[in-house]
Formats: structure tokens, sequence, C-alpha cells
């Protein structure tokens, strides 16, 4: 295994329909422009409560990718 060097960002991923598909939606979104992304960390996830019920997810995540040589 050689080794590497990471770049972190935050990313914050949003849904109607779950906690994992905010989180695949952002990552879907950044691999669009990004090379590299090996990791994801995720820190907070905050959800908008109506009628009892969490109707909108917001996660809170952080990706690691590597650095082109």
């Amino acid at each position: 295994m050689s080794d590497h060097v990471y770049k972190r960002i935050e990313l914050v991923g949003t849904s109607t329909k779950s906690i994992e598909h905010a989180v695949e939606t952002a990552l879907a979104r950044a691999h669009r422009t990004m090379r590299g992304i090996k990791w994801v960390e995720v820190g907070q996830v905050r959800g908008s409560v109506d009628g009892g019920k969490v109707n909108h997810w917001q996660v809170m995540m952080t990706i690691g990718f590597t650095l082109d040589e």
C-alpha cells in the first residue's frame, strides 16, 4: 500500500426521503466534479419537523479525497 495525502471538505446533503439518501445525494453530486473520493464521515444530522414527523433531513459530512500526483 502506498502512502496517500488526502484533502477534506465539508458537504451538506439534504433529502425528504432519508438520512442515507441525503448522504448519497451529496456524494453523487461531488463525484460529478471531483476525482479520488475515498471516504465520508457523517458529523451532524438535523431534521425539519412538521406534524410530529421529520419532513426534511439535513446531513453535514466531511469527505476525503486523494490529491493528484
